[in-house]
């Protein structure tokens, strides 16, 4: 970045700090990735410069015809990719495709039925603070408190109740499968539209480690961030008879512009997810997962649900004494990020909280493996005994450190 250098000397230290915090920590934050260099030099190239309103062959701006090329290749891949019929992958975030959806299925002041904020959903989903929940009437399932699952058939009771015109399903701190299948089926028993949200597990459903709700679910939202190892972004699929609704939604009902340097990006996450290198590491992300979630066990943290079926854990902090903002600092003194995170029977605020989340997509980017995990899990359960001890948090800072050097980033670049 020599010429940012030139020009913004101040963004341009900030930007190579947090390239070190990067390179020389661990991030564990389940909703994080390390994308690959194509997505990089994609998402940065020559075309945000240009204004692409509309849709391919229908702009209101001249000299769009490489825009209209790039987002109709994004399209084709991810319809490709999940056997989806239909995608707009316009919208800047998970939140603005789940927002097209409400636009294009529901009238405000309609029911919404979603998972509990707090019990692993999203704002998105109807919570009281988000437009979700303040343009519509949202009212909110969550997890059997004793097994800390979903209970498929409490939800199909509580639909039959509420009578929602649409059901959301998918979750952002769930550590289990979800039944796609089951939650259409309640949509389609109470006649209501059902939307999943696999921002998080996008890219295990596209790889087929976790089932996919296309095919089950009247529309499919997601972000290409997380497991899908995109650029930041969002899209949405849906069946043919939706394809103008949806993107009458997005533009011109929600956004203008198009962001056409994410949307390249957008296509080269696409299809590097096709490939079987993309479905190997898959793969490695649920098996660290696991591991990660049987060290952490054998050290007596407890786990919301007892284990883990995807990329990331919830960790119950409460038998520790600490809350979930106590051990976040903590492990970042010790250079491994996590965020703090709500559970099941929450008794603290969600600026406090009584957990942790961690998850392992963007480690297994990086190369790590079983035996890493291993490691990881036992810095995460010393650190968690000994919150205050900051001898201990510079000394596995240091040891974090040692590890991260072994799996740079951009091994090409180092």
């Amino acid at each position: 970045m020599s010429y940012l250098e030139t020009t913004d000397p101040e963004i341009a230290a900030i930007i190579d700090k947090e390239t070190n915090r990067q390179i020389n920590g661990l991030e564990l934050i389940a909703s994080e990735n390390v994308v690959s260099r194509a997505v990089l030099e994609a998402s940065g190239s020559i075309m945000t410069n240009k204004y692409a309103e509309g849709y391919p062959g229908k702009r209101y701006y001249g000299g769009c015809e490489f825009h209209d090329m790039a987002e109709n290749l994004a399209r084709d891949r991810v319809c490709s990719l999940f056997g989806a019929e239909h995608a707009n992958v316009q919208p800047h975030s998970g939140s603005q495709a789940n927002m097209a959806v409400y636009f294009s299925a529901i009238k405000p002041g309609d029911k919404i039925l979603s998972m509990n904020l707090s019990q692993g959903g999203h704002l998105s989903h109807g919570s009281p603070v988000n437009f979700s929940g303040i343009i519509y009437e949202s009212h909110q399932y969550g997890v059997d408190l004793k097994t800390e699952r979903m209970d498929y058939g409490s939800i199909a009771e509580m639909a039959r109740k509420v009578k929602p015109k649409i059901i959301v399903c998918g979750a952002s701190a769930y550590p289990r499968e979800i039944d796609f299948k089951a939650f259409a089926e309640i949509a389609n028993e109470v006649d209501a539209y059902c939307m999943a949200d696999i921002a998080h597990i996008a890219g295990l459903c596209a790889t087929g480690i976790h089932p996919t709700p296309v095919g089950h679910t009247t529309f499919t939202t997601s972000t290409t961030h997380k497991t899908l190892r995109g650029p930041r972004g969002g899209f949405i699929l849906c069946d043919k008879e939706w394809a103008a609704p949806i993107d009458k939604s997005v533009f011109p009902g929600m956004q203008g512009g198009p962001l056409m340097h994410i949307i390249s990006a957008k296509a080269v996450c696409f299809k590097e997810a096709s490939t079987k290198e993309f479905v190997k590491y898959s793969q490695q992300v649920v098996k660290n997962s696991r591991v990660l979630a049987d060290t952490l066990q054998s050290n007596n943290v407890r786990l919301v649900s007892g284990g883990t079926d995807n990329h990331l854990c919830l960790l119950d902090l409460t038998n520790f004494g600490i809350t979930g903002l106590e051990a976040e600092q903590a492990l970042g003194n010790a250079g491994i990020t996590v965020n703090k995170n709500t559970i099941p029977n929450e008794t603290k605020s969600p600026f406090v909280t009584s957990g942790l989340r961690v998850g392992t997509p963007a480690v297994t980017s990086r190369g790590m493996k079983e035996s890493e995990m291993k490691q990881i899990g036992e810095w995460i359960s010393s650190i968690i005994r000994e919150s205050k001890n900051t001898t201990l948090q510079e000394k596995v800072r240091e040891e974090v450190k040692s590890l991260a050097s072994k799996y740079p980033l951009y091994p090409d670049l180092s």
